[in-house]
């Protein structure tokens, strides 16, 4: 089993690193493999809406590492992705990079469960966790819980470190994922799989 693990920050190892560590710290002592992609301060493009990622299952923007990110998932089993909070929100290279992982890629996600964690110096954070929780939400996968708001606080990496009830959320969401991920493997051993979606899939407006 792994877990994909998601750095929004473009922090290599500022305070949601320091969150994401102590989580694949957690999964690693459960017998997890975990994988971390970090976004960085790479350049990203937004989504064209041209569409035609429905026909090649990737995006059509190979400049950044979308289609390398959707290949990553799909070799994976859940997912934790970590953004810090500009303007209580998540950051605004996060959002363009799983709007176009999700719209082109969705396939490579869908019934795997998934949770996000967020850092901020102070507040913002549950705007941005309901922002980022809908990827899982409109993809059909369980969302992992923990003890309390998936959330650390500090400006630096030294003070969430020091966020004793952050740090124990974050370890308990870990134990989670791996409860969550055991459990659907059972299911699937004694042949309960995830739902059949119903075809084709209604898309209306509310024109009349």
């Amino acid at each position: 089993m792994k877990v994909l693990l998601l750095n929004g920050s473009p922090h290599r190892s500022g305070c949601t690193a320091t969150a994401l560590k102590e989580i694949e710290q957690q999964l690693a002592q459960e017998g997890i493999d975990t994988e971390t992609y970090h976004l960085g301060s790479q350049p990203l493009r937004s989504c064209l809406s041209c569409r035609l990622c429905a026909t090649l299952g990737k995006c059509t923007i190979t400049s950044d590492g979308v289609n390398d990110f959707i290949d990553m998932a799909a070799r994976s089993d859940a997912f934790i992705f970590g953004s810090p909070v500009h303007y209580a929100s998540a950051t605004g290279a996060i959002t363009t990079f799983l709007d176009r992982a999700f719209f082109a890629g969705s396939w490579a996600f869908r019934f795997k469960p998934g949770a996000a964690i967020v850092s901020a110096r102070r507040a913002g954070t549950t705007a941005a966790l309901d922002q980022l929780n809908k990827y899982f939400l409109f993809n059909n996968m369980p969302l992992i819980p923990s003890q309390y708001w998936n959330m650390v606080h500090g400006s630096v990496a030294a003070d969430v470190a020091a966020d004793a009830e952050g740090l124990q959320i974050m370890r308990t969401l870990a134990r989670n994922a791996v409860w969550l991920l055991k459990a659907l493997a059972v299911a699937k051993e004694n042949g309960i799989d995830h739902p059949t979606l119903e075809e084709p899939r209604m898309r209306t407006n509310f024109i009349r």
